[in-house]
């Protein structure tokens, strides 16, 4: 994990907390290995969000959850975490 943000509440009270994750592994392409490594967008509402809210930066981390667009405005991806679990 890199980029944490400061933990939030929406309106309603629930906790909202956006970073970045930093992704690296090994892919198959056009039957060559290929190191990928990037950098997404992430965000975590709720009890997912105060448990990221007290990782350390750098924290190893499997996220899993589902890509939607920042906003109706954005086309831009944001990954919406619903588990994490330590790596």
């Amino acid at each position: 994990m890199v980029g944490l943000e400061e933990l939030r509440f929406t309106p309603a009270g629930l906790a909202r907390l956006a970073f970045k994750l930093r992704h690296t592994s090994m892919q198959q392409e056009a039957g060559m290995q290929r190191q990928v490594q990037c950098e997404v967008s992430a965000l975590a509402l709720g009890a997912v969000a105060e448990q990221v809210s007290r990782l350390p930066p750098g924290q190893r981390v499997i996220a899993e959850g589902f890509l939607a667009q920042r906003s109706l405005k954005i086309a831009q991806l944001v990954l919406h975490i619903d588990n994490v679990t330590l790596r």
